[in-house]
């Protein structure tokens, strides 16, 4: 295979994306005012914003996000309890935080902090879903009770939001950079649409 063929730019991207899901391992359940600081939000973003092709947009942070998961549950949590009720509203607000990305149009200072907002929004409104209707939850399975999840999940949003805009500027940041250092980062419609 030739260097031609190979698209330096989706590795790289890969890379960054598999570097900032690997501080999830940083484990920092003593420091509990850090808990949910996690770059999940900025991972799906990025992911959106960066990759052309609608799968790898979507599939490579879900799968480094899953990989990721399991490894916490098995090293960390020791947690693998087959339930996945609570999984699936996680997951899916991590796919539309990837729709968030996909809408970025430029990358800039400010749409990366609107992004990061309405990510962590996202979070906040569709993954609490899960924490109202799993069995033996603490709050009742009504509308009242929801609202008040999602007052109860505000400081955990907030350290997500932190987390999101930090990690942001760190990965967008470092890619823009990178980019106009690099040419061969630039974004190559022909061979972008050869590899997708």
């Amino acid at each position: 295979m030739s260097l031609d063929k190979i698209n330096i730019r989706n590795y790289i991207l890969i890379l960054i994306v598999i570097a900032a899901a690997a501080t999830r391992f940083f484990h920092l359940d003593s420091f509990t005012s850090w808990f949910n600081f996690t770059p999940i939000g900025a991972i799906a973003m990025f992911g959106g914003s960066y990759y052309k092709s609608r799968t790898k947009a979507y599939l490579i942070p879900l799968i480094i996000l899953f990989c990721s998961d399991l490894i916490l549950n098995l090293t960390v949590y020791y947690n693998i309890d087959g339930k996945f009720d609570a999984a699936v509203w996680t997951y899916l607000s991590f796919m539309l935080m990837v729709t968030v990305g996909r809408y970025m149009k430029k990358v800039n200072v400010w749409t990366v902090i609107a992004g990061s907002f309405a990510c962590v929004f996202i979070h906040w409104i569709v993954s609490d879903i899960s924490v109202v209707m799993m069995t033996g939850s603490m709050y009742p399975r009504t509308f009242a009770g929801y609202l008040l999840a999602l007052q109860n999940a505000i400081p955990w949003e907030r350290n997500l939001l932190v987390s999101t805009l930090v990690y942001s500027l760190v990965m967008f940041g470092g890619f823009e950079y990178a980019k106009s250092k690099f040419p061969a980062l630039q974004l190559n419609s022909t061979a972008e649409l050869q590899h997708s």
